[in-house]
């Protein structure tokens, strides 16, 4: 089994699965703004994809935290350096491309953090979308700030209750 792509829908759109063998490589958007650096998406086979497709349903349901799939994303070490930190992000928080950095080791290299934020290939598993700016604005984002927006609500803890019902 090669690489192969499906589709899949969301509440914020199509998703594209790209997957090799059985470790996913890509979750793009419809429209996602920067270009899959892969080769090829592969042919369309929606085989193989039942448990990402679960964990996504889930996520969106708001039933699921955390993502326990396969992933094989492909970028330079750097790249796969800050992607592996960006899946310490808990769900529910956010940090700064600046915070990263320093977690990181190099306090100094916030833009390095957003350019290879940016290029990340597997959207929402690997939390992308939880950084944010120094300001705690949202910045760019692959899938467009109204997706972004989206995924941050979605993520944000219910209320908490008082117990009155006024």
């Amino acid at each position: 089994m090669g690489v192969r792509h499906t589709i899949t829908d969301s509440p914020i759109g199509d998703l594209t699965l790209v997957a090799d063998g059985s470790a996913l490589v890509g979750l793009y958007f419809d429209g996602h703004s920067r270009t899959p650096r892969l080769p090829t998406l592969g042919p369309r086979d929606d085989s193989g994809f039942d448990d990402v497709r679960a964990q996504l349903a889930e996520y969106f349901a708001g039933t699921r935290t955390e993502f326990s799939v396969e992933l094989a994303p492909r970028g330079s070490s750097y790249e796969l350096e800050v992607w592996a930190q960006l899946r310490k992000i808990p769900y529910g928080e956010t940090r700064t491309y600046g915070q990263l950095a320093q977690e990181l080791g190099d306090p100094g290299a916030a833009q390095a953090v957003g350019n290879a934020n940016g290029w990340n290939p597997i959207s929402i598993i690997v939390p992308c979308h939880r950084v944010v700016g120094s300001d705690g604005r949202l910045t760019g984002y692959a899938g467009g700030l109204p997706r972004k927006r989206f995924l941050l609500a979605l993520e944000e803890p219910p209320p908490e209750t008082t117990g009155r019902l006024f």
